[in-house]
């Protein structure tokens, strides 16, 4: 009798977990403005039966290698083209189910107000990451300072013209605001910017536009992307809530709606 009891209570005790974690979404992010936006979607997604639990992650390799393994149900902190470099570099089967914000990339300085008085051997440093230096030195050559080679994934090893002999350097992409009093000027993406205190509209020597095509997404596990999970959180990330938080609290600082 007491072992019957004892086995009704280990499953009730496992059936509960696995109630529990059946209507837990845990989404891997990096806090600016990526975990800001989940907790406007939260509520929305406690409405439809679901609780949203944020990890946070200060890289961004790890929320792609923890949902990879399972330990995340989703992440938010990436654009299109990361995703799809990290999926060719390291195997993955991840596939992004939803576009939520464009945060532009900008030059800032602490040493020039504007791209005329960068001069002959100046240092400028740009994200380390490929496809966010990609994007660093094409808004560079968007800008007349340098000229690239054709192709998706260049790097400073691709600069063919450099009419200010800049000295180009990659750092990675997290410390770059750090480095403003080393270097003459940093190509720095707007979450790293914002938690540094600067503010792209205002602090920005030069700033991608709102054409931009490196929409911030929700990614999941490839075999996941019809869940009620995915469902869940993809409406209300794409929800009229969230969209009026980018519009009235976010664009201010360089960040506009993707959907």
């Amino acid at each position: 009798m007491k072992k019957l009891l004892l086995a009704a209570l280990t499953f009730c005790a496992f059936s509960s977990v696995a109630f529990a974690s059946s209507k837990e979404i845990v989404v891997g992010a990096t806090p600016f403005p990526h975990k800001d936006l989940l907790m406007v979607a939260k509520p929305l997604l406690e409405k439809e039966g679901f609780t949203l639990v944020v990890k946070e992650f200060s890289d961004y390799i790890q929320p792609n290698v923890a949902l990879a393994e399972k330990n995340l149900d989703a992440n938010f902190f990436q654009h299109i083209p990361y995703l799809e470099n990290m999926n060719k570099e390291k195997g993955l089967k991840l596939a992004w189910v939803a576009k939520v914000h464009i945060e532009p990339l900008g030059l800032y300085s602490k040493k020039i107000k504007k791209l005329e008085e960068l001069k002959k051997g100046d240092l400028v440093a740009v994200p380390s990451d490929p496809t966010n230096g990609a994007r660093a030195l094409r808004l560079l050559e968007a800008h007349g300072l340098i000229k690239l080679k054709p192709g998706a994934l260049v790097t400073v090893k691709d600069v063919v013209e450099n009419p200010r002999g800049l000295q180009l350097k990659e750092l990675d992409a997290a410390q770059l605001p750090r480095t403003l009093m080393d270097v003459t000027a940093s190509v720095i993406n707007t979450n790293f910017a914002s938690e540094a205190g600067l503010i792209p509209s205002r602090d920005a020597i030069v700033i991608e536009g709102k054409d931009s095509p490196y929409a911030n997404v929700i990614v999941v596990r490839e075999a996941e992307k019809d869940s009620a999970k995915t469902k869940a959180l993809v409406k209300a990330m794409q929800s009229p809530e969230v969209r009026a938080f980018i519009e009235k609290d976010l664009e201010p600082k360089g960040i506009v709606p993707a959907f």
